[in-house]
C-alpha cells in the first residue's frame, strides 16, 4: 500500500498530534487524502466545506462532505458563499475560503496541495510574473494555513486512495481549458512530462531549494538595509557598492513598505532596478512604478512614495531620563550618555516633546552663528522634502532643541563639566 502521503504529512511536522487541525474539505482526492491522513496522525480534525454553488454538482459534493465526515466522526462546518462579482474566479473563491478559514480554525488550517499544484504554481507564475519570487512557489506554512502534502504528486495521492478503499468528487472545472490552471495542468506540465516523467517532482524541489536558498539572501538584505539607515530612505551612491542581486532586492523591500494598501506584491526586475539606480545625484527625479507607488531620488537619497502619503506622526512626551516612540522612530534621553548629540540637562529641566516640523520653525543651529528657519535647514543639508515631516524634532520650553540626523540648537549644547543628557535616535524594531 503507498503511505507516501502519511509519511510526507508526518516528515513535514505540519500536522501535530492531540493539536487541532481545521482541513479545507471540497471532497476533491487530495483533501480526502489529508483528512484521512490528519486523523491517523492522531490530529484533533475539523473540517471546512465552502459550496459556491457555481456549478451543478456543487450540492452533490456538500452531499458527500457530510457524509464522510459524519462516517469518520469530523465536526464539520459548512458554508455557503455568494462571491462578489469582478475578477478571478478561483483567486475570489480561494479568499472566500482562506478568510472563513482565518475564522473558524482555532489553532492551523490546512489545504491539500500536493507536489503536482507546486509544480503547476511555479509554471503558471512563471509565465505571468517576472522575477525569483515565481520560482519560490508556495511555501508549507503561511502564517497559520500549512500545507502537508506538498512532497507528494497527485498520483501518489490516487494510489493512497484507493489503497485505503477511500471514495472522492471529481471537480469538473479541473479539465476545463477556460481556466489558466487546467491549460497548464494538461497541456504545458502534460508536454514536460513527456520530456521527464518526474517533471512535476523535479520542479517542486527546485521550488523548495530555492526558498530556503531565499532565506540567506533575506538575510544578506537586512544586513544591507541595517548598512544603509533602514530606511525609508537610503543613499545611492552606499547602495550601489552592493552586488546587484542585493541591490534589487533592497529596492523591492523598500518599495514593498512604501506600496499602498491592498496592492500587489511589489516586483522589480533587473531593468527597473537599473533605472531606479540611474535616477540623479543632483536635484530630484522620479520614476512611475505604476499602481500609485514612484521612487524618488533628492539630492543622492532615495525612497519611495505611494499616492496614500502617511500624515505627520502624532507628538510624543520624552521623558529625561526615558524614551519616546515617533512615528519609525524611537527617541532616548539618558543623562551622562554621548547620544547623538550631548545636551545641557539644565535646559532640559521642563521635560521635552517630540513632534514633527512645523512651518515657520527656527533654531540657532550649533556652529552657524545666528538663527535659521528649518526650512532653509533642511534645503541647505539637502533633506528630502517628503522626509522632513517625518524626521524628530524635539522641542523643550517652547524652543527646537534639536532636530535628530540635522542639528542642536547651540542654546541647548552641553559645556564642558556640566551635567548633560544624551539624545539619540533610533529606527524602532516593530
Amino acid at each position: 500500500m503507498s503511505e507516501a502521503p502519511l509519511d510526507a504529512a508526518r516528515a513535514s511536522g505540519l500536522v501535530r498530534p492531540g493539536k487541532p487541525l481545521l482541513v479545507l474539505l471540497s471532497g476533491g482526492g487530495d483533501s480526502v487524502c489529508l483528512l484521512d491522513v490528519a486523523l491517523r496522525l492522531d490530529a484533533l480534525v475539523s473540517a471546512l466545506h465552502v459550496n459556491y454553488g457555481l456549478r451543478e454538482g456543487a450540492d452533490a459534493d456538500e452531499t458527500f462532505v457530510r457524509e464522510l465526515c459524519e462516517r469518520l466522526g469530523v465536526a464539520l462546518h459548512a458554508e455557503r458563499v455568494e462571491l462578489p462579482e469582478g475578477g478571478n474566479l478561483q483567486e475570489r473563491a480561494r479568499e472566500a475560503r482562506y478568510t472563513l478559514a482565518e475564522r473558524l480554525a482555532k489553532r492551523d488550517y490546512a489545504a491539500a496541495h500536493t507536489a503536482s499544484d507546486q509544480a503547476e504554481t511555479v509554471l503558471y507564475r512563471l509565465a505571468v510574473s517576472p522575477g525569483s519570487r515565481s520560482l519560490h512557489g508556495m511555501a508549507p506554512r503561511r502564517g497559520r494555513l500549512v500545507r502537508p502534502l506538498l512532497a507528494v504528486t497527485r498520483e501518489e495521492v490516487r494510489g493512497y486512495l484507493r489503497a485505503r478503499g477511500l471514495d472522492w468528487r471529481e471537480d469538473p472545472s479541473n479539465s476545463d481549458r477556460r481556466f489558466a490552471r487546467a491549460r497548464v495542468r494538461h497541456d504545458l506540465l502534460g508536454a514536460l512530462q513527456e520530456i521527464g516523467p518526474a517533471a512535476e517532482r523535479t520542479i517542486a524541489e527546485t521550488a523548495r531549494q530555492l526558498r530556503e536558498e531565499a532565506d540567506v539572501l533575506e538575510r544578506a538584505v537586512a544586513a544591507a538595509l541595517e548598512e544603509l539607515g533602514g530606511g525609508p530612505a537610503v543613499s545611492l551612491a552606499a547602495l550601489r557598492e552592493h552586488p546587484p542581486a542585493v541591490r534589487r532586492l533592497v529596492l523591492r523591500e523598500l518599495a514593498g513598505r512604501a506600496a499602498p494598501a491592498g496592492a500587489r506584491p511589489v516586483s522589480l526586475g533587473r531593468r527597473e532596478a537599473a533605472e531606479i539606480l540611474a535616477l540623479g545625484e543632483h536635484g530630484t527625479a522620479s520614476l512611475d512604478l505604476g499602481e500609485g507607488l514612484r521612487a524618488v531620488a533628492e539630492y543622492g537619497t532615495l525612497r519611495f512614495t505611494s499616492a496614500e502619503e502617511p500624515e505627520p506622526p502624532a507628538p510624543a512626551p520624552l521623558p529625561v531620563p526615558g524614551r519616546a516612540r515617533f512615528g519609525d522612530w524611537e527617541i532616548a534621553a539618558e543623562p551622562g550618555s554621548p547620544g547623538d548629540v550631548s545636551v545641557s540637562a539644565a535646559s532640559l529641566v521642563s521635560g521635552a516633546t517630540v513632534r514633527a516640523w512645523r512651518e515657520g520653525d527656527r533654531m540657532r543651529p550649533l556652529g552657524l552663528g545666528g538663527t535659521k528657519t528649518l526650512q532653509d535647514l533642511f534645503t541647505d543639508r539637502k533633506i528630502p522634502r517628503a522626509l522632513r515631516h517625518t524626521l524628530p524634532v524635539v522641542e523643550s520650553g517652547g524652543q527646537v532643541a534639536w532636530v535628530a540626523g540635522v542639528a542642536l540648537d547651540e542654546r541647548f549644547a552641553a559645556r564642558p563639566g556640566e551635567p548633560s543628557v544624551g539624545l539619540s535616535a533610533r529606527l524602532a524594531r516593530g
